[in-house]
């Protein structure tokens, strides 16, 4: 965890807990610089961070204000968090049931998507992932095997992206589509929904700070238990 990410998490927490209310600011950058003894810059990207996250809103000359965050009933996520599940509902149980596990070499789609070659392997992996024991949603990801050394079904049993953290792999974004879908067989199957039932649907690009792609994914989503949310800061 850099810097930047750890004093975001702790004023993150800071605000969940109700030190820093709702509708009123933060300290200053100045005062952050004083108790963390890190540079403006540092604080500059941890409060970014954390406007990502539709925490607080920074206007200039007039401070940082923590802003309303109440999450409604049904996990919402931010549209350009790319931290994974885990991370991103942190405090939850979380079960995973790995239900594909292989090394095989691309088709001509997921060589465009990844930007490989034919030649090149690449996990493909099918995860059931259940929260507080429901089903929650059915991941199908492929990752090229030389960007992500030592993956195998055990470590995907639990966190990938802890994991990817772990052997010092950094993100740079990534681009995700979110749409909604027609429930198919495997989704009644696995997420159990009706067959009248839709469901959200979300392909998304991972990029390296080198520009590589680093994951290609569809993550299929009950409607009742999933939602993304898009902040748009003036």
């Amino acid at each position: 965890m850099t810097k930047y990410e750890y004093i975001a998490d702790i004023i993150r927490k800071r605000i969940l807990a109700g030190e820093y209310p709702e509708n009123t600011l933060i300290p200053n950058q100045v005062e952050l610089v004083e108790e963390f003894q890190v540079s403006r810059m540092t604080i500059k990207k941890a409060i970014n961070i954390l406007m990502m996250e539709g925490l607080v809103y920074s206007q200039r000359g007039l401070g940082t204000t923590v802003l309303n965050n109440q999450l409604p009933e049904r996990s919402a996520t931010l549209a350009t968090d790319y931290s994974g599940l885990t991370k991103g509902l942190e405090g939850k149980e979380i079960k995973t049931d790995v239900i594909k596990f292989d090394v095989a070499f691309p088709d001509e789609f997921i060589q465009e998507k990844l930007k490989i070659t034919a030649h090149q392997p690449v996990y493909e992996i099918i995860r059931l992932r259940n929260v507080e024991n429901e089903p929650y949603t059915l991941e199908h990801t492929f990752m090229p095997v030389d960007l992500v050394p030592g993956l195998n079904e055990e470590i995907s049993s639990h966190s990938i992206y802890s994991y990817l953290e772990e052997i010092g792999i950094e993100f740079a974004g990534a681009h995700r589509n979110i749409h909604a879908d027609k429930s198919t067989e495997l989704d009644h199957q696995y997420l159990d929904c009706q067959p009248s039932d839709p469901v959200l649907e979300v392909e998304q690009v991972v990029y390296l700070k080198n520009s590589r792609p680093i994951e290609f994914s569809r993550s299929r989503n009950r409607y009742d238990k999933k939602s993304y949310t898009v902040l748009d800061v003036m």
